[in-house]
């Protein structure tokens, strides 16, 4: 279960984006909240009762099919939020939201975001440029877990994740990031062999630490690049990621 600490100061990107009179709005009602690797957000269909914007945690959205396979269709990090449902029209989603990295959140009512949003101005423009960002992420996802190698594809997902890090090692036991991938845990066993020999990464006891991100870039596929260059024009000019 998650554990609540006292207020601090924002290290959302989103949220420090936002004019201060804005963020002054939603500080009495933002909640700061860990989370452990594994935790769930919320499952698929649940009605959702807050939005999260991660601060050091990573948070992976998960589609599970009726067999119990399952693959990552999205990653969010301190650049936004999970819980878009709230303010795009629904209370729910159908897939399930867990915590890839484990770290802090700052977690808003329901209530509290929707009032917000409905005022329009930074807020609600922030919020829209974010899912549009989360969109292309998404689709690419798609193109990407069709159409390149394995190799490329974890390639792409490290990449997307060290975005998001506090450091060079993420915490990730190969069957999570088989089921992140939705592929065999074998095939990732041989996909992160190859890139630990050619000296890209480093892994040890569930534990990926990146050795050589210049090497990554090289090695992904076109899909890292169109997805950051994406979220670098949607937010960086919103001053949301920094």
């Amino acid at each position: 279960m998650p554990d609540s600490k006292p207020p601090q100061s924002p290290s959302n990107h989103l949220l420090a984006a936002l004019p201060e009179n804005v963020f002054r709005r939603l500080e009495p009602s933002l909640e700061p909240v860990d989370f452990k690797l594994g935790d769930v957000i919320y499952e698929p269909g649940a009605k959702l009762q807050h939005v999260y914007f991660p601060v050091t945690c990573i948070i992976s959205l998960l589609y599970t099919m009726e067999n119990g396979v399952s693959a990552e269709i999205g990653v969010v990090g301190n650049e936004g939020l999970v819980g878009l449902a709230l303010y795009m029209g629904g209370d729910t989603m159908p897939n399930r939201a867990i915590i890839q990295s484990a770290g802090s959140t700052l977690r808003l009512p329901a209530k509290a975001l929707q009032d917000e949003f409905k005022r329009g101005g930074e807020m609600q423009i922030a919020l829209l440029r974010f899912t549009q960002a989360l969109i292309t992420q998404m689709s690419q996802t798609a193109v990407c877990n069709q159409l390149h190698t394995l190799d490329e594809q974890l390639c792409r997902w490290l990449l997307l994740s060290h975005d998001r890090l506090q450091n060079d090692e993420l915490v990730m036991t190969q069957e999570l990031m088989a089921n992140m991938l939705g592929v065999r845990r074998e095939g990732v066993t041989l996909a992160a062999g190859r890139l630990q020999s050619a000296g890209l990464i480093r892994y040890n006891r569930g534990r990926v630490n990146i050795n050589n991100r210049k090497g990554l870039e090289e090695a992904v596929c076109e899909c890292y690049r169109v997805v950051k260059l994406e979220y670098e024009r949607l937010l960086n000019d919103q001053r949301v990621l920094a």
